[in-house]
């Protein structure tokens, strides 16, 4: 299950694509000699001769440039152009001229141009870039660069996953500015609200994802020690200044569909009209045809998801979708509630909860002439595969559920043997992860006893303050209060397993640490075999993690760097399972 809820929230990243302005990064390596320019002489012209920054505001993001003019020696202007928060550099401008104060330059190598104004005292220039549409873009006298301009890279590790972090920072007439990629989770510009610098010490804020940098610069000007915090204690984060160019932003995943699809792709939308307030905006896939065709819901793992259940560049539903509607399966798949285009308040919300947003879900599908309603079933992975069951377990237009990397024992439990697993597979010596697993126990166990967050507190302190950190007994507190915490690590997944009739497809990846299949396998197999279930089949698959990808040793660190989103043998299980119920 995804517990470990990433630093850049999922509500918030990268949902605004870059749509009108995307200078491709192949041109960074492009020098100004590679492309010939030419110029109008006149007079005026070291009027305009310097560097130049100017602020592109592009579909809700920034985008800082800095243009380089130069003077030849029979006057003509030359110039290039960096794009700074896409470490694209040297980028070689065509055409300049500049004619009675009017500058103006183009690039074929990104099919732009620029028309503007030169002020009276040759410090700004007013005007319009156009790249496909025009956008308004001022440039002014770029200032002079600060100890802390350029790229500055810091990984977080949380818990076994390791965050990537990029910032560009810039100075500029009207102060510092900056942007933050998060290299591991698509690489997208997320824009800085501000940075501030006094002396050594350096404050960035990103109010978008509620997050915030504090740091120190060493004496060499090349490292800055200090912490992220977003939505909970500070965390340590070291960032160290790099060359942005040389940095693999994405890992490319080679199974992810491209358009044109062979099969018909319609946005959807429907009400959850047990829970007021709640629309779910979703994507439903049809094989070409008239059908009635079978159907499945796709439920995505714990953390706000989007219909993709989008996670750490990959994008698992959406590569699931397209393999089963190529062979014939309708999917329905949603953003969750609260999260992307779907309505809601994620965060005051529960796994019951959830399970009513699958439910809407089915009641959409029957409404549709292209679904076989006799054959609807449901497809949830991690926490998915926990709310299947409460689903099917008292709603019988449920026709069969395939349960990806889903848990048999109470949520304590599995965190608890969560924690011990990936502790070992950081080399974490087995006798000192068993405690660290037991200390995760002992305080869910607290937890479920004591409702009073302060009392909690000191019973916490009094218990394992010898063991563990203050920080760490903080941070655990504000994690248990919460609505999603209390209730899974109460709940007995178990219950609803034991009134589960129809045809039942268990998987499990050999190497998943998130979900142990030593510990969850057994019970779930118990708990069918006691609801009289004669149509289940429950299968480990060999080499396989969390997230169904081939992996070397299961470590949640692994997940962004592995090409492979879903593995071939996982896809065709679920396929052909589905095919012969």
């Amino acid at each position: 299950m995804h517990y470990v809820r990433d630093p850049v929230n999922k509500s918030t990243k990268f949902l605004c694509a870059l749509a009108v302005l995307i200078f491709l990064i192949s041109i960074s390596n492009l020098s100004a000699q590679e492309a010939p320019i030419t110029s109008a002489m006149e007079k005026s012209s070291e009027g305009v001769v310097g560097d130049w920054q100017g602020t592109l505001e592009v579909s809700g993001q920034q985008l800082h440039l800095i243009l380089h003019i130069s003077q030849a020696a029979d006057k003509s202007l030359t110039a290039t152009m960096d794009s700074v928060d896409q470490a694209a550099k040297g980028i070689p401008i065509s055409k300049i001229s500049l004619q009675d104060g009017k500058l103006s330059f183009s690039s074929d190598a990104i099919h732009g141009s620029y028309e503007g104004k030169l002020n009276a005292s040759g410090t700004q220039i007013d005007g319009t870039w156009t790249q496909g549409q025009p956008l308004p873009l001022t440039f002014k006298r770029a200032a002079q660069a600060s100890a802390v301009d350029g790229s500055w890279l810091g990984a977080l590790d949380l818990g076994g996953i390791k965050l990537r972090l990029l910032f560009q920072i810039t100075s500029t007439p009207e102060g510092l500015q900056a942007t933050l990629k998060s290299l591991d989770q698509g690489g997208v510009v997320i824009p800085v609200t501000s940075v501030k610098q006094d002396g050594a010490k350096v404050m960035i804020e990103i109010n978008s994802i509620k997050g915030s940098f504090s740091g120190t610069l060493d004496k060499d000007l090349a490292t800055m020690e200090g912490t992220w915090s977003q939505n909970g204690p500070p965390m340590p984060l070291t960032l160290k200044k790099t060359d942005a160019e040389k940095l693999q932003t994405v890992v490319p995943h080679p199974q992810e569909p491209k358009k044109p699809y062979p099969y018909r792709s319609e946005d959807v939308s429907y009400e959850n009209k047990s829970a007021p307030g709640v629309t779910l905006a979703a994507t439903l896939t049809l094989p070409h045809g008239k059908g009635p065709f079978p159907a499945v819901l796709l439920i995505t793992g714990s953390g706000p998801q989007d219909r993709d259940e989008a996670l750490l560049g990959h994008r698992p539903f959406l590569v699931l979708s397209d393999y089963l509607t190529r062979h014939g399966i309708a999917v329905l798949r949603a953003d969750d509630r609260g999260v992307a285009k779907s309505t809601g308040n994620f965060a005051t919300a529960t796994t019951a909860d959830f399970a009513t947003d699958a439910e809407a879900g089915i009641a959409y599908l029957k409404t549709r002439p292209e679904i076989n309603i006799h054959k609807i079933g449901l497809i949830g992975h991690s926490e998915g595969a926990v709310i299947a069951p409460m689903v099917t377990a008292h709603n019988h237009d449920v026709a069969f559920i395939v349960m990806m990397a889903g848990t048999g024992v109470p949520g304590d439990a599995v965190l608890a043997e969560q924690a011990k697993l990936i502790l070992e597979a950081k080399g974490v010596p087995a006798e000192k992860a068993a405690r660290q697993g037991q200390i995760q126990l002992e305080v869910l166990e607290l937890a479920k006893e004591e409702k009073d967050p302060a009392v909690l507190e000191k019973k916490l302190h009094e218990k394992l303050g010898a063991e563990v950190p203050e920080a760490q007994i903080g941070a655990a507190i504000q994690t248990i209060n919460t609505p999603w915490m209390r209730y899974f690590i109460t709940y007995d997944p178990a219950m609803a397993l034991s009134k589960v009739t129809c045809p039942v497809l268990v998987l499990n990846g050999e190497k998943d640490l998130q979900v142990s299949p030593q510990q969850n396998l057994p019970v779930i197999r118990k708990a069918l075999e006691a609801a009289g279930n004669k149509h289940f089949e429950i299968v480990e698959l060999p080499g396989l993690n969390h997230l169904f990808q081939t992996a070397k040793t299961g470590s949640p660190a692994e997940y962004s760097q592995i090409e492979e989103t879903i593995a071939p043998v996982a896809l065709d299980k679920i396929a052909s399972w589905i095919l012969k119920q």
